[in-house]
């Protein structure tokens, strides 16, 4: 290592060829010179320890001392802090720290998840933030995409996608591919402007029905370091007033909640839980029939709109005030006439001056009647409303004919947010996975979400942002875009969707719902389809289709001649004819884990590097896409 070779480089640093690690770090403590002096004859080293703040480079004593301290514990690159698990929390060092947080064994860590197959894991490396910076780094770089196509109303119809372009600002989005590196390449475009994240991802339960495989001989702390990395940078796309919905279940519903508090130290974190399985999944002790929905909104600022009440439950009471400071006198512009036609309301009168004293209702000859807040009593009393702003409650009011006279009733058909919702629409077998086979006949795309606990999720979040940016980064079967769609269906709204699902089904399932979805409601909606672009993920492939090991050992030999190895895999003592006395199965799964993780797609830098064979109009369209010059 670099580090290493510069150390030695100076007597005060070593004894007998061994590195004193107590001198390099009371030398880092006391900003030696000579040591600041060896560390910026490298770039990397000088990048990865001094900032540079007002034209001068400033060293960071407290990350050296860490690196220094854990390094000759750490011959490969798992964690930092394998001798003193959760030594912070992010922030502070835990000893500080007056907060209560998360500690697992790799929470220093980057874990990328990449799989294609809902049924198919790997063995991932662990790329500790610490000793591994370059390879997080590049790994994080935004990515090349290709593949694009436009689909709009006219495309559906002809079954033929048209050329992208330019992806608009109003078009929505759905990119196949790893969703923490589609994430990462999203906030070059999308930072700080996403209004509402949505996800549901994988509920990691002990049970052959798991379907998240990544390392999960640790379970929780694999998953744990699974979500962290995708919702801290999540996290960097919200707006300021953004607010975040995560679907879970009781495995990891304990571990998220902290994790979320954590993450997002300045929102709140709200529990719902939805009935969802009224049937119930039998347990040895309950029988479950709900899950949960987190929601992260900023703290202390109104967040969430209203419940939708339905009819029978609305509460009517009179428009008119009634008791104290009730009367006309007291507030003089909330006399005026509701007028009512064929029983139904229809507008509202001018304020009527001081000298003009109606009847309660006055019946005109075009069959108008006019409507004033007088009592059974006949003393003039005022509306709830004043005339200005009375319009704006007009669908919350009703005219019902009593004993020759019009009332005025005024019922809130909305109501403050629960945190039970219980209705038949959030159903999952219904609204979830039968709605899916009617729209997509013949995708088997499992456990999906009601339609309507994702609408109504989102509903409660940016009902009232018509022009709303919605993204989910565990798109699935797509029901995230359906509900978007839906909610514009029911208010004119313009909300877009942004998607990720790095999944085979994504073209078949996910994409293929959106699109029957548009031609069935005959929506005038465009969304863009693209994808990560490959670099050894087509190597995976290929691993991934073989029949025999003869084509697993052509597949070796491609390995190494696009050097695509793993840096710790010494491939002078890897013997290809080995692989044909191992089953196949383990074969693949020993090529797979010889695969760079860190090359599994294409970096935009290398975006027109030959080797890749990306289309000029590829290129053309995700240059446009990051707003890169041609």
């Amino acid at each position: 290592m670099r580090l290493t070779e510069l150390l030695q480089a100076d007597q005060a640093f070593i004894s007998d060829g061994t590195i004193l690690k107590n001198a390099v770090i009371e030398a880092a403590l006391n900003i030696n010179p000579r040591l600041l002096a060896l560390l910026m004859q490298s770039p990397t080293i000088k990048s990865h320890f001094f900032t540079e703040v007002a034209g001068a480079l400033v060293f960071d004593k407290v990350k050296f001392q860490d690196f220094v301290s854990n390094k000759a514990f750490l011959p490969d690159s798992y964690t930092a802090f394998k001798n003193r698990i959760g030594l912070t929390d992010g922030r502070d060092y835990l000893s500080q720290s007056r907060d209560v947080v998360l500690a697992w064994p790799y929470k220093d860590c980057v874990l990328e998840g990449g799989m294609t197959k809902e049924d198919k894991g790997r063995q991932e490396v662990f790329w500790n933030t610490t000793l591994a910076p370059d390879d997080i780094t590049r790994l994080f770089e935004p990515k090349a995409l290709t593949g694009w196509e436009r689909w709009d109303a006219e495309a559906v119809a002809a079954g033929k996608p048209k050329p992208v372009g330019e992806v608009g600002a109003d078009d929505n989005l759905l990119i196949k591919g790893n969703n923490l590196l589609a994430l990462h390449s999203l906030k070059a475009r999308y930072a700080g402007k996403i209004d509402c994240i949505y996800i549901d991802p994988p509920y990691n339960p002990p049970s052959n029905s798991n379907t998240f495989l990544y390392n999960n001989r640790f379970n929780h702390s694999s998953w744990l370091t699974f979500m962290k990395n995708r919702l801290e940078v999540a996290k960097q796309l919200l707006t300021r007033d953004g607010s975040m919905i995560v679907a879970i279940d009781e495995n990891e519903f304990f571990y998220l909640g902290v994790m979320l508090q954590e993450v997002f130290p300045d929102h709140e974190v709200h529990c719902i839980s939805v009935v969802h399985n009224p049937r119930g999944v039998q347990g040895t002790n309950f029988s479950y029939i709900n899950e949960y929905a987190l929601f992260v909104i900023p703290k202390a600022k109104k967040s969430i709109g209203g419940r939708v009440i339905d009819d029978e439950e609305v509460d009517w009471s009179n428009l008119r005030n009634w008791g104290t400071e009730s009367e006309r006198t007291d507030a003089k512009n909330c006399f005026y006439s509701v007028k009512v036609k064929d029983g139904a309301i229809v507008g509202f009168g001018e304020v009527l001056p001081d000298s003009e004293h109606p009847h309660q209702t006055v019946e005109h000859e075009n069959g108008v009647f006019e409507v004033f807040p007088i009592d059974t009593k006949g003393i003039e009393r005022k509306w709830r409303y004043a005339r200005q702003s009375v319009d704006e409650v007009k669908s919350l009011l009703r005219a019902v004919w009593r004993k020759g006279h019009y009332e005025i009733e005024l019922g809130k058909d909305f109501g403050m947010m629960r945190t039970v919702w219980q209705d038949s629409r959030y159903d999952a077998n219904g609204y979830g996975s039968q709605l899916l086979r009617e729209i997509v006949p013949g995708c088997d795309f499992t456990f999906p979400k009601s339609l309507w606990t994702v609408h109504d999720c989102i509903r409660a979040v940016v009902g009232q942002k018509k022009n709303a940016k919605v993204l989910d980064f565990f798109a699935g079967s797509g029901t995230t875009g359906h509900a978007v769609l839906e909610l514009n269906k029911s208010d004119n709204g313009k909300r877009t969707f942004i998607m990720t699902e790095q999944l085979d089904y994504v073209e078949t399932c996910t994409k293929q719902r959106i699109i029957e979805v548009v031609k069935r409601d005959k929506l005038d909606v465009r969304f863009v389809y693209a994808e990560l672009a490959q670099s050894n993920a087509t190597l995976a492939t290929r691993i991934e289709a073989a029949t025999d090991t003869a084509t697993l050992q052509t597949v070796w030999a491609d390995i190494q001649a696009t050097g695509y190895l793993r840096p710790d895999v010494d491939a002078g003592r890897f013997d290809p004819d080995a692989l044909a006395a191992l089953p196949l199965g383990d074969a693949k799964r020993l090529l797979m884990d010889c695969l760079d993780a860190n090359h599994l797609y294409v970096n935009l830098n290398s975006l027109g590097d030959a080797d890749f064979d990306i289309s000029n109009e590829d290129m053309r369209t995700t240059r446009a896409f990051y707003g890169i010059e041609p």
